[in-house]
């Protein structure tokens, strides 16, 4: 099959996948780069369209939409278009509840930092993440890219409510990972039990005092007195590597 216009229909429906609202209604989301769509065949993610620049020899045993720069660029969201971009059947992952060391993210709206933060938490033998509250969608296109090719190594749940939380970590130690005051430990003296859930929120504003509520210790990353903060992605690399 061949597409060379950027007004077919096709190419102007997986255009719209740039955007939540579509991706939501279809259960579809945009892969690009060769890499990328790779690393999601061999996760068992079922590939809806793939296109691939004209004369351009790659997965020889997908069935191939050739098309032309013009094209690629039209349904890419990166500045300079890959080769290749894919349509791919997003998954619902089951709760199994035997995970033992657990990342929670609560309105994360960089969808970078959620893409680096998964790729992290793959490295680390996180078992599950979830994305509490008003965070961003685990599709973004910028998400998908900066996991690079992990997004699907780790199950990702969606938990909107505090009464969720309770009924799955009932039973767990709860980490609020916060700035340091009197009720924080440093991280450097910090032994996890067996069963643990971290929680990182934003860098502007940190959690919600409801999960800070919730929490069973504070944890405090120890750091030199000039700088204010760290990214949440190193944060959460840092937490990881100790407790893991």
């Amino acid at each position: 099959m061949k597409i060379t216009s950027v007004n077919n229909d096709l190419v102007k429906e997986v255009a719209k996948l740039q955007q939540r609202k579509y991706r939501d209604e279809n259960g579809l989301f945009l892969l690009e780069g060769d890499k990328c769509i790779q690393e999601a065949i061999e996760s068992g993610i079922e590939i809806e369209h793939l296109f691939v620049m004209e004369g351009y020899d790659v997965f020889n045993n997908i069935e191939k939409i050739e098309t032309t720069e013009a094209v690629l660029s039209k349904i890419s969201t990166t500045t300079s278009a890959p080769k290749t971009v894919a349509v791919g059947k997003q998954i619902k992952q089951k709760w199994s509840g035997e995970y033992k060391k657990v990342v929670l993210l609560e309105n994360i709206k960089d969808a970078g930092n959620l893409g680096t933060i998964l790729r992290t938490s793959a490295a680390f033998d996180v078992d599950a993440v979830i994305l509490y509250g008003d965070t961003v969608d685990l599709y973004n296109p910028k998400c998908v890219r900066s996991s690079v090719g992990n997004l699907w190594k780790v199950p990702v749940f969606e938990l909107k409510d505090l009464s969720q939380l309770k009924e799955k970590f009932g039973r767990y130690e709860i980490i609020a990972t916060l700035p340091k005051s009197n009720e924080t430990v440093w991280l450097k003296d910090y032994i996890p039990e067996d069963k643990v859930l971290i929680m990182f929120g934003t860098e502007s504003s940190g959690l919600s005092e409801e999960l800070k509520k919730f929490a069973t210790r504070n944890i405090t990353i120890e750091m030199s007195d000039r700088v204010e903060s760290l990214n949440l992605s190193i944060s959460v690399g840092v937490m990881l590597y100790k407790i893991m």
